[in-house]
């Protein structure tokens, strides 16, 4: 939980570097929280069948757009990667897996242009 909370004190900070750490518990608490924001919206009569509408989990999920970039974008950064990497993500489903290796690759050993190794 605090490398969620980590992540979201850093909203829109774009520099520096993140552990796979700090980015793989981001994730793992965005979909946790995701579900339970569905779950909330099916009890509240919300539903997504239909058409239907699903107000808290698309708040939520707008929400963390920006803190989910930015957690993306320094990731990239600590494998020396540029930030604009990430959007090899629109490219279909290639972009997806490429980017999937790229957040499992281990951070570069020391100092990088973007930064210090968050493991030392």
């Amino acid at each position: 939980m605090n490398w969620y909370i980590k992540a979201l004190k850093q909203y829109a900070d774009f520099e520096g570097r993140a552990r796979r750490t700090e980015y793989w518990m981001f994730v793992l608490f965005y979909i946790i929280f995701t579900i339970a924001a569905i779950l909330i919206d099916g009890l509240l009569g919300f539903s997504m069948t239909d058409g239907g509408f699903s107000p808290i989990q698309g708040l939520y999920s707008l929400a963390m757009i920006v803190p989910a970039l930015a957690v993306g974008v320094r990731r990239l950064h600590d494998i020396g990667k540029s930030g604009w990497m990430i959007l090899i993500g629109f490219i279909p489903f290639i972009g997806f897996i490429w980017l999937l290796v790229l957040y499992v690759t281990d951070s570069n050993p020391g100092t990088n242009q973007y930064g210090p190794n968050p493991k030392e």
